[in-house]
């Protein structure tokens, strides 16, 4: 059975959604929800229902319910403000608009939603920072612990079911009992905050570790987690058994001594006041183009609707500004634990001298340099195999022997 609507066409048998005839991959609990939508013929779906009938009844949060729902529309290139599928009624759930045509034939029930194993369940809590900010972290697989350092645009729950971030947690979570949080101003932590410094987001990371309870962890620091990494590692060398870091810097872009590099920083900023959240935005073609240039359309549409899910324009330019303003140049020669420095070759986000020198200030720091462009590595991308084994193999060996001084 096909359930056609505009360009697109939802094929129950092969449970696939196809573009102008192009395939385009579905996590199975959106193409669910797409073909309860599909077939309710245009009347209202409560919350309720989609429970019922995608969840099989499990308790889920407004907030898995609504990422869903943005997944959906973006694979139909629609979005929370047009509208033009999928139509949000206010208190009472949500309406599939457009026509539908249907090839009649045996229909199938839904089918029952898979069970989730044990290890990739996730369980979400909250601690507070040293200044009382409400931090929320997520514990998720098993074997030994590693930590995940908080960065910028994360949400725990989107991130959970987003097909950008979820590969990468699903395969650290079949290795590791894996610690990840929202930073401030992020996803389901307080966004109200007014300290965006790195004592700041230090801080919010020793709160979820001791909120966590794991000691001896590998930290992982990618992007903006390496300079948070970096600076926990130096003030709690007792506490870490080693240190991955990927695609970070240690000095910021906007105290950098390169012009370049500086104006990119402010046209960033610019880009961010006034595109945040619009898919259709230059601002989005040109923040996708810098994070993910070999990105398919479906992985840079799904990147898109996590803007507006993860923080708002305010919180993402201040945040983009005091990250831009990180100097831990001077921790590297501190930190005593064995570390892994993960760089790509073309990185457009942080360039690879950045990477090359954060593994040469810190002693008997390992160097790889992955053949990618991508700042955010997804599966597809060249180098997914051997990040992911670099990253299992480093923080699964045997402690290593630090050379001497």
């Amino acid at each position: 059975m096909r359930h056609r609507f505009g360009r697109h066409e939802l094929s129950i048998d092969r449970m696939e959604l196809s573009t102008d005839g192009v395939a385009r991959p579905l996590e199975p609990q959106v193409f669910d929800l797409l073909r309860l939508l599909a077939e309710s013929g245009g009347r209202v779906v409560s919350r309720d229902e989609l429970i019922d009938k995608v969840w099989g009844g499990r308790i889920v949060s407004d907030s898995a319910i609504d990422a869903r729902i943005s997944a959906a529309r973006a694979a139909l290139g629609d979005d929370g403000t047009r509208q033009e599928f999928i139509r949000t009624v206010p208190r009472r759930g949500f309406r599939f608009v457009a026509p539908v045509e249907t090839d009649a034939g045996g229909a199938r029930p839904l089918p029952a939603p898979a069970a989730e194993a044990p290890g990739q369940r996730q369980r979400v809590m909250f601690c507070h920072s040293r200044d009382g900010t409400r931090i929320a972290l997520a514990t998720s697989g098993a074997g030994l612990p590693l930590v995940k350092a908080g960065h910028w645009l994360t949400h725990l729950e989107h991130d959970w079911q987003s097909p950008i971030w979820r590969p990468f947690l699903a395969a650290l979570g079949e290795r590791f009992h894996l610690v990840r949080y929202d930073q401030r101003g992020n996803g389901l932590s307080d966004r109200a905050v007014a300290n965006f410094s790195l004592d700041a987001f230090v801080a919010d990371l020793e709160a979820a570790v001791d909120a966590a309870g794991v000691d001896g962890f590998t930290l992982y620091g990618a992007s903006q987690g390496a300079p948070i990494a970096i600076a926990y590692a130096a003030r709690h060398p007792g506490r870490v058994a080693r240190l991955v870091l990927q695609g970070g810097y240690h000095k910021g872009r906007l105290v950098r001594m390169a012009a370049a590099e500086r104006e990119q920083g402010e046209a960033m900023l610019t880009l961010i006041r006034h595109g945040w959240g619009k898919p259709d935005s230059p601002f989005m073609q040109a923040f996708s183009s810098i994070f993910m240039p070999e990105a398919s359309r479906e992985q840079i549409a799904s990147f898109a609707s996590l803007q507006s899910l993860t923080t708002t324009p305010e919180n993402a330019a201040l945040l983009r500004k005091a990250i831009d303003e990180f100097d831990v140049t001077a921790l590297l020669e501190r930190i005593e634990v064995p570390t892994l420095v993960l760089h790509s070759r073309g990185d457009g986000v942080q360039p690879l001298d950045q990477g090359r020198e954060i593994a040469a200030g810190i002693r008997g720091a390992e160097f790889v340099m992955l053949d990618t462009s991508d700042h955010i590595i997804v599966p597809g991308n060249r180098a997914w195999d051997e990040l992911i084994g670099a990253i299992a193999g480093f923080a699964e060996a045997r402690p290593a022997v630090r050379p001497a001084p």
